[in-house]
């Protein structure tokens, strides 16, 4: 357990990543526009080349086939779960300092349950209780903020989050839904399907077009040259290494607890995230209310997992 904690802990280290650059090229004048879709971009080649080197061509053009033999769905699901999900993420990054953003984003915990309710799952309501600690937490981070910045600025560092923990759970569960065949949705079946680099190619292809109207619509300026490294360093860092290590640390957890301990090891975000902020950009530490608003989100995310081991 220690060491998949461990693992999990750096996973989380390296996502924080995003928080954190994307905030400096947000305080560097680079528009959140290309901040998104340059990620992406860079995605798309790393995931290529992987692919193409340990999985071979045969693989890599079956991967292709069953993006355009699904087009329509694999751009409605790409376009929600990777396309609005980060637009939104990097919009925030201009009014919000990135240990706010990576705070508010543990909501998602609570957009997951509202997604796979609709959806027709059902939980405990204890499950709820733990949500709202949660909700709570993140809610008391942003209130902290409050008389340090500007209420029209905070509102808009911190809704389009909340939209972003929405979309991305609905864009994955769409792809989970196709592949067990729901009415409604494309039966989508196939080995590729299974390998976690794959599905992530396949969503990011489908987010192009989203990418390609919100360029045409927002007319950024050109992106400056320490925003093109950047944005290849998020994709580096948070799209491999991390992803990389969670889904090793997860692939190798044997028991229901252990995944929900690798799981909860995302929340050292926030950690991670405040710490480069202030040691990269000498941001101001949180004042009390936003300390204790980190705590209840930690201490709720921590009944997940207490709540999961005794589920096993």
């Amino acid at each position: 357990m220690a060491r998949l904690i461990l693992i999990g802990l750096l996973s989380g280290f390296f996502f924080s990543s995003t928080f954190v650059l994307n905030r400096i090229m947000s305080l560097s004048g680079g528009h959140w526009v290309w901040s998104a879709s340059l990620r992406y971009a860079y995605m798309i080649l790393l995931l290529t080349v992987w692919l193409l080197v340990f999985r071979g061509t045969a693989a890599f053009a079956r991967t292709l086939g069953l993006f355009f033999n699904h087009l329509a769905f694999w751009v409605a699901a790409g376009s929600i779960g990777f396309g609005a999900f980060y637009a939104l993420i990097c919009f925030s990054a201009d009014f919000a300092p990135g240990w706010i953003v990576a705070t508010t984003w543990q909501f998602t915990i609570i957009a997951t349950l509202v997604v796979l309710t609709a959806f027709g799952r059902r939980f405990p309501r204890r499950i709820w209780l733990f949500s709202t600690i949660v909700f709570a937490g993140v809610f008391l981070v942003n209130v902290s903020q409050a008389g340090v910045v500007d209420p029209g600025e905070l509102i808009k560092g911190a809704l389009p989050v909340l939209i972003a923990a929405f979309c991305y759970p609905i864009g994955n569960q769409l792809v989970w839904e196709a592949k067990i065949g729901r009415s409604r949705l494309p039966d989508i079946s196939g080995p590729e399907l299974e390998h976690p680099f794959a599905k992530v190619l396949l969503m990011s292809l489908g987010s192009v077009p989203f990418w390609i109207l919100l360029i045409v619509v927002t007319a950024p300026p050109s992106p400056a040259a320490g925003q093109i490294v950047n944005t290849a360093l998020v994709a580096l860092f948070s799209g491999v290494m991390a992803t990389s290590l969670f889904l090793f640390a997860r692939s190798e957890s044997k028991t229901g607890s252990q995944l929900a301990a690798v799981d909860a090891t995302q929340s050292s975000e926030v950690i991670f995230a405040l710490a480069g902020e202030m040691l990269i950009i000498g941001s101001a530490p949180p004042n009390a209310a936003g300390v204790l608003g980190i705590v209840i989100t930690g201490a709720g995310l921590a009944l997940f997992v207490r709540f999961q081991e005794a589920s096993v």
